[in-house]
């Protein structure tokens, strides 16, 4: 499920196919093969009602699970990055870095579904940290929306990707072992119809 849960494999075929060479060829990985989507955060230990501030804290309190949930190769730098801008003070959720990609990544946690000036926070903290955080070596960073609910027709209208912004949803909870059966069943069918 690792592969359906990267965004690469929401790309057309030739397109998988030529950043699966050049993570063999020459071990270069894509930003699509290293994020994945949806995120399953039922470590957490979330129920029902909590607030962004529950989300990040129980994040933080099992910051090593959520790191290996995210994928390898992730560095986690700060919580509640403060940034000022014209003497008003703004606060990235978290911010890691990406050692393969030579990234900064900012992580937004949002409880509801992607909404439109999501985009415009999370661009404001990316053409900051590229003003003033990114390294010589490093690349411009990306952002992350965390969304319990995602809106594709959305992420294509806004252009995210073109925007360095991911987005990916969350679930606290496993879906029921029906959901996932079926997911398993449809992933079968897709991976033997894609080698015939």
């Amino acid at each position: 499920m690792l592969y359906e849960r990267t965004a690469i494999s929401k790309k057309p075929d030739e397109t998988i196919a030529h950043d699966i060479e050049l993570l063999r060829s020459e071990k270069q990985l894509t930003m699509d093969m290293a994020l994945r989507d949806p995120l399953i955060l039922g470590f957490l230990g979330l129920k029902d009602t909590y607030s962004e501030k529950d989300l990040e804290s129980a994040i933080l309190a099992n910051l090593q699970s959520f790191i290996m949930e995210l994928g390898s190769d992730f560095a986690f730098l700060a919580r509640q990055k403060r940034i000022t801008i014209d003497n008003v003070d703004y606060y990235m959720d978290l911010l890691f870095f990406h050692r393969k990609l030579k990234r900064l990544i900012v992580i937004e946690l949002k409880l509801s579904k992607l909404k439109v000036e999501h985009k415009s926070q999370i661009e404001l903290y990316l053409r900051w940290l590229d003003k003033y955080e990114k390294g010589a070596d490093e690349n411009p960073p990306i952002g992350i929306l965390l969304c319990a609910e995602k809106s594709d027709s959305l992420v294509e209208l806004l252009e995210l990707g073109k925007s360095g912004i991911h987005v990916a949803q969350y679930l606290t909870e496993l879906p029921e072992k029906k959901v996932l059966e079926a997911q398993l069943i449809k992933s079968i069918r897709m991976a033997k119809e894609q080698f015939k």
